[in-house]
C-alpha cells in the first residue's frame, strides 16, 4: 500500500478517532455501556488497520511483539492484583471495598482498574493474533 496515496491520509486522519473513541469507551466503561473488552478491540482495529495500510514491519517498530506480551501480562496482572487486594484483606476475590475505606471509592476504582487490566490484555491479544495470521508465528 506504499504507492495507494489516499488510503494513507485517511488512515492519518481516522486513527486517531480510533483510538480516542477506544479510549472514551475504556475509561466511561463504569458508569454507562462499554469497558475494557469493546476498548481492546478498538483499539487494537486502529493498530491494525495502521498495520494494513503501512506495513508490518512500520507496526513492528511501533509495538513489537515482545512489548506486546508484556502490555497484555501487565493487564492479567493488573485484574489479578485487584482480585487478591480483597484476599489479602480477609474479602472475597475481587471485592473492591478492600481498596479505600469508601465502599462507593472502592468499586468505582476496583471496577475502573479491572476494566483497564481487560482493556490491555484485549487489545494485545488481538494484535498478536493479527500478527500470527501474518505469518510471525515463529516469532511470538
Amino acid at each position: 500500500m506504499k504507492h495507494h496515496t489516499i488510503p494513507r491520509i485517511v488512515t492519518k486522519l481516522i486513527i486517531p478517532l480510533i483510538l480516542l473513541f477506544g479510549l472514551y469507551i475504556q475509561f466511561h466503561g463504569d458508569y454507562s455501556a462499554g469497558g475494557g473488552f469493546q476498548a481492546g478491540v478498538i483499539i487494537a482495529s486502529g493498530f491494525i488497520l495502521y498495520n494494513i495500510i503501512f506495513g508490518l514491519e512500520v507496526g513492528l517498530s511501533i509495538l513489537s511483539i515482545n512489548m506486546t506480551k508484556n502490555l497484555m501480562a501487565i493487564g492479567i496482572l493488573l485484574y489479578i492484583a485487584v482480585g487478591f487486594m480483597g484476599i489479602i484483606q480477609g474479602l472475597n476475590f475481587l471485592e473492591y471495598n478492600a481498596l479505600l475505606d469508601s465502599s462507593k471509592q472502592g468499586q468505582l476504582l476496583g471496577i475502573f482498574l479491572v476494566e483497564l487490566g481487560v482493556g490491555l490484555t484485549v487489545s494485545n491479544v488481538m494484535i498478536l493474533i493479527f500478527y500470527s495470521f501474518n505469518n510471525l508465528g515463529g516469532k511470538l
